[in-house]
């Protein structure tokens, strides 16, 4: 079992090159796995990549179309651009001081539960979350992190969306840190209707530094996932 993980921050990058890229990094791992059925001794690689994205909306594939509530036209006068993808959820909304993270991992190297894993990237963020003070909680059949669960005021922070395939995960989650919320209102959010989405930056009245909120992240997935980045 192979607990080292290669962090890769990866600065702006547009969605469809880091898709890509994040295609070409499971399929590295998937072919270490087959290959393994023959070479027992080999040791399949795990990767992490940050990233923050240009103005992106992107579909899981269970998700509703209908919750992009703009056109071609106005997607491209916003500087925007939307995807459809492979991996769960419904529609979200990626853009400048959004925290994005990719965690490629072969989960044999750690263990095989899907739940487990949703539930560990969740706690990363609410771990983080709490360094600030922001107190973030998960809201039951709802994936993500949110404040105020239960209440009128209850706002997502934190999104996420993965796929696995042979124990091997790709996308993740997506942090709003310093983010422009105004984006949010050209969809319904994970399809959820009536939900707020909120960003560390509004929440504490400040900028946020992303560099100390990624090693944040970093230090609490290091220590819940028992791994070492190198």
């Amino acid at each position: 079992m192979n607990k080292n993980i290669q962090l890769r921050d990866l600065g702006n990058k547009d969605y469809k090159e880091t898709w890509d890229y994040q295609e070409t990094l499971f399929k590295e791992i998937v072919d270490v796995k087959l290959e393994k059925r023959n070479n027992p001794q080999l040791v399949t690689p795990n990767f992490f990549l940050f990233v923050e994205h240009p103005h992106v909306y992107t579909l899981g594939k269970s998700g509703d179309i209908s919750n992009l509530l703009l056109s071609e036209k106005q997607l491209v006068a916003k500087g925007a651009t939307f995807y459809k993808i492979n991996r769960g959820g419904d529609i979200t909304y990626h853009g400048p001081g959004q925290i994005v993270g990719y965690p490629i991992l072969d989960l044999e190297n750690f263990f095989t539960d899907i739940h487990k894993y949703l539930r560990l990237l969740e706690e990363v963020i609410i771990l983080t979350l709490a360094e600030y003070n922001i107190i973030g909680t998960r809201s039951e059949g709802e994936t993500g992190v949110w404040l105020d669960v239960g209440t009128p005021f209850a706002r997502k922070i934190c999104a996420m969306g993965v796929r696995a395939s042979r124990w091997v995960t790709m996308h993740g989650f997506a942090l709003n840190v310093n983010a422009d919320l105004g984006y949010f209102d050209n969809i319904i959010p994970c399809g959820i209707r009536g939900k707020a989405v909120t960003s560390m930056h509004v929440e504490l009245g400040q900028k946020v530094d992303e560099q100390e909120v990624k090693a944040k992240i970093q230090k609490h997935f290091a220590a819940l996932f028992e791994a070492a980045f190198i």
